[in-house]
């Protein structure tokens, strides 16, 4: 997914804010628009002067499938930007949904964490907006709780492993910090194995040199694809055999291994990795 920003990387002046829109909106209305098959905005957040003009803006563009959603504390913020995807829906109606993607940033949201992940808009889903992931903004949530971040990571398991767990519960994508190293592919490398690891499903880039390294990380090795498929035809030969589990290379393997080794072969289909035949 491309996300086309209006916060942050926008100075906080008004004219700016203003001229930013303007060419964002300019741009979804080329002909010539870049092939690409997600594009979302990330709009200021619901307290700023801008937040209302930016959704107006910029989800009547039938270009853009999602908004992110900065300083995002608790649901009642999701309440605020579904009201106004609503207001801009009855202006401009569409055919798809707005996804919206919370931006956790605070200490606030952390602890909202359930009511965030929980929320559904009162307006529908058509008008009011669908929740589609939670994605972690490590430095603006360190900035709000003093923790100091480092190479290691160790000071922010806690909290990636809670948004992880808490996605997953309520059946939302998890997206994992930047990396702000943009020149150092090895810090990047770390960054996603052990995101991967965790559980998140992608990662956030901050330059088009990241992109490659995080695709290639984020979907299944060879390896891995290999052992799913050997689990699937050896559990399917064990229920043929009236056996509800199987040894395989040492390894006990059962009932939870088939859905693992479900989601490997899942995901591996959707990136067009090849699948060996067992």
């Amino acid at each position: 997914m491309v996300i086309y920003d209006l916060e942050d990387s926008v100075p906080p002046l008004k004219v700016d804010k203003e001229n930013a829109r303007l060419r964002l909106h300019n741009f979804l209305l080329q002909k010539e628009f870049p092939r690409i098959d997600k594009n979302a905005v990330r709009i200021n957040d619901v307290t700023t002067p801008f937040f209302r003009d930016d959704i107006h803006e910029t989800v009547s563009s039938s270009r853009i499938s999602a908004i992110v959603v900065p300083k995002v504390h608790s649901a009642n913020d999701l309440d605020t930007v579904s009201r106004e995807l609503h207001q801009s829906f009855k202006r401009s109606p569409r055919e798809t949904p707005v996804y919206i993607i919370p931006s956790i940033e605070s200490a606030r949201a952390m602890w909202n964490l359930g009511d965030i992940a929980g929320w559904k808009s009162k307006y529908g889903a058509l008008s009011g907006g669908v929740l589609r992931a939670l994605l972690f903004a490590a430095e603006d949530y360190c900035a709000d709780t003093s923790i100091i971040r480092t190479p290691s990571r160790r000071e922010l398991l806690f909290t990636r492993s809670q948004i992880v767990i808490i996605a997953k519960a309520f059946g939302l994508e998890a997206i994992d910090m930047v990396c702000v190293n943009y020149k150092d592919p090895k810090a990047l490398q770390e960054e996603c194995i052990d995101g991967r690891q965790l559980g998140f499903t992608g990662k956030q880039a901050i330059h088009p040199g990241q992109v490659e390294i995080i695709q290639s990380t984020f979907v299944p090795t060879a390896q891995e694809i290999e052992r799913a498929a050997k689990i699937l035809h050896a559990m399917q030969l064990a229920h043929g055999n009236e056996k509800g589990a199987v040894g395989l290379g040492g390894e006990m393997i059962d009932a939870p291994m088939i859905k693992q080794a479900e989601n490997t072969l899942q995901m591996a289909k959707a990136a067009g990795l090849e699948i060996p035949t067992i």
